[in-house]
């Protein structure tokens, strides 16, 4: 199991055991992550599952795909640091990931 934590626009942290190959969002709507709607299920329809991947983690989870890219206009206060939970997939390499969940989706 990989360790994710998530950090609520309130401070409050998440911290959840994660199936390998599993997204990011997937984990936040299964332990009930306050701010994270995933309106779309996790098609990359929407961006409503945004959160800020902490700078330490930035390098280790990558850039965005175009179409992610794309989807991340809409989303409120974009930063250098966004992505989209639902296009995150939990790995060995993710073990103690950090997101910060922002103060509004959309």
């Amino acid at each position: 199991m990989t360790k994710l934590t998530f950090i609520a626009h309130d401070g409050t942290h998440f911290d959840m055991d994660a199936e390998n190959g599993s997204s990011v969002m997937e984990n936040a709507i299964r332990n009930a992550v306050p701010g994270i709607e995933a309106e779309c299920g996790g098609a990359c329809a929407c961006a409503t599952c945004h959160v800020y991947v902490d700078d330490a983690w930035t390098a280790i989870v990558g850039e965005p795909e175009a179409m992610e890219e794309d989807m991340l206009d809409f989303a409120y206060d974009v930063q250098p640091n966004s992505r989209l939970s639902c296009q995150i997939k939990v790995r060995d390499a993710l073990d103690g990931l950090v997101v910060r969940v922002p103060e509004r989706q959309g």
